[in-house]
């Protein structure tokens, strides 16, 4: 039977309730729900990267990617990303960033699969995103 692991790097606090920021079993990774919060500071709380959809998004990207390196993934393993939005008005926005932000990733696969929905967040948080990626 193949062992399931936890996967939290050294940039993300521990989750405000039971669950992993990521879990990894066999060559399955999934990435929790990831927001902009900036990397950890000890006894400091989570704190976003700023107010805008531009900050939050790529500070988002860079946990969701953080949590791939910990499990031995990279963008290429993603299968499925599943964006929350709090605003159907950054739409367009977004998908300016997400491109942009791909454009510049050296990838060597397909892009990945995406969902966009509309949810609501904390106070603040305008984005997050989690990821399903299959290794090997």
């Amino acid at each position: 039977m193949t062992e399931k692991t936890a996967l939290t790097p050294k940039t993300h606090t521990t989750p405000p309730a039971k669950f992993s920021h990521g879990v990894k079993k066999g060559n399955i990774l999934q990435v929790a729900g990831q927001v902009g919060f900036l990397p950890a500071e000890e006894g400091k709380p989570p704190t976003p990267a700023g107010p805008t959809l531009r900050e939050q998004t790529l500070q988002t990207l860079a946990n969701v990617k953080a949590i791939l390196e910990e499990g031995g993934a990279s963008w290429d393993d993603v299968m499925m990303i599943r964006v929350y939005l709090t605003d159907t008005a950054h739409f367009a926005e977004f998908n300016e960033l997400y491109n942009t932000y791909f454009g510049e990733q050296p990838l060597t696969a397909p892009p990945a699969a995406r969902t966009t929905v509309y949810v609501g967040l904390p106070a603040g948080l305008l984005v997050e995103i989690d990821a399903l990626a299959v290794l090997g």
